[in-house]
């Protein structure tokens, strides 16, 4: 243990707090700041003040992450602390947060290397952006398709068995004060298409700059590639293949009664990259011919068809693992 002094930091939008322990748990002293280079200077002061200190920070890919830039930057041991669900808290203010924060430092658990680097962001930012944009697409779509409902039956019939794509494109052409608002939900599904197939674009050329052997899987496109990398981050934070598939939701839990010997499904770590090897799983029993035969195998042994997706998903989370860090 190089540290004397464990520090935890509760982060909020425009104020943080931090409480210091010593190495037996007592309270050194507790501090507010800012969110700005003032604030986090007066934090290291604190911090330096009563020995060499180690820093837990909840939320460093949100509240906390210029705090954790600047404590990186200035060359501080810094660990990523998730918050903790409510009814796993016993009273609530921002100082027992923060101590309760330090004590997981004191306590000897395994906390995370914080999730950080400008290519991750710009990688999470992406992300954020596609979901917001493919649900407006969505949302201006099914609109689109609900008013095609009301239309005359000769118009209804011949728009209303178009995809979406040759649907706008023909409402876009047409004339008519009545199709007036319609050709605007058709306009801006375009424009949201187009949005998307440049964030598409970018995703592709970032995800290939950083890890092309990870495109270079079968079945793991941009998106889901992109995902692996923001939820992964450093590699040197996770500590073996179990505890990538632990971040994914895809470790087993057993849930065996008497002589049902079984697993049940993992609910826990972090969904999007759960979603990220479902789908590309779904897209490896599709095209892979070397999947598709264990997923046969795996039915014929008495799986249900969830199960098989379980047991793939666990073989896809180790395989890329060894991916990402070799």
């Amino acid at each position: 243990m190089d540290w004397t002094v464990a520090v935890g930091v509760d982060t909020h939008r425009d104020l943080h707090v931090a409480v210091a322990l010593d190495p037996v748990g007592r309270r050194l002293g507790a501090l507010e700041f800012e969110v700005s280079g003032d604030g986090f200077a007066r934090l290291q002061r604190f911090a330096c003040g009563h020995g060499r200190p180690a820093f837990v920070v909840e939320g460093t890919g949100s509240y906390g992450a210029s705090l954790t830039r600047a404590l990186l930057a200035a060359g501080f041991a810094v660990f990523e602390c998730e918050r903790p669900q409510r009814k796993a808290r016993v009273g609530k203010n921002d100082l027992l947060d923060a101590e309760r924060v330090a004590r997981k430092l004191l306590a000897g658990d395994r906390l995370a290397l914080p999730r950080t680097g400008s290519e991750r962001e710009r990688l999470r930012l992406l992300l954020v952006e596609r979901r917001s944009c493919q649900h407006a697409r969505s949302q201006a779509l099914n609109q689109l398709k609900a008013a095609i409902v009301t239309l005359d039956p000769p118009l209804r019939a011949q728009l209303a068995r178009l995809a979406a794509k040759p649907l706008a494109r023909s409402l876009t052409s047409r004339r008519g004060p009545e199709l007036a608002a319609l050709k605007r939900l058709a306009r801006r599904s375009e424009y949201l298409a187009g949005e998307l197939a440049e964030i598409d674009n970018e995703l592709s050329q970032l995800t290939r700059q950083l890890c092309p052997r990870l495109l270079a899987e079968p079945g793991v496109g941009p998106v889901c590639a992109a995902q692996i990398l923001v939820s992964s981050a450093d590699p040197n934070r996770l500590h073996s293949e179990a505890s990538f598939a632990a971040l994914a939701g895809v470790s087993p839990i057993e849930a065996t009664s008497g002589a049902n010997k079984r697993h049940r499904l993992n609910r826990g770590g972090d969904r999007q990259l759960n979603w990220a090897l479902h789908m590309s799983a779904l897209n490896r029993i599709r095209y892979h011919p070397e999947t598709r035969a264990y997923n046969q195998r795996l039915l014929e042994r008495g799986k249900t068809k969830r199960e098989a997706i379980r047991c793939i998903k666990r073989v896809l989370a180790r395989r890329l693992y060894r991916t990402l860090t070799t």
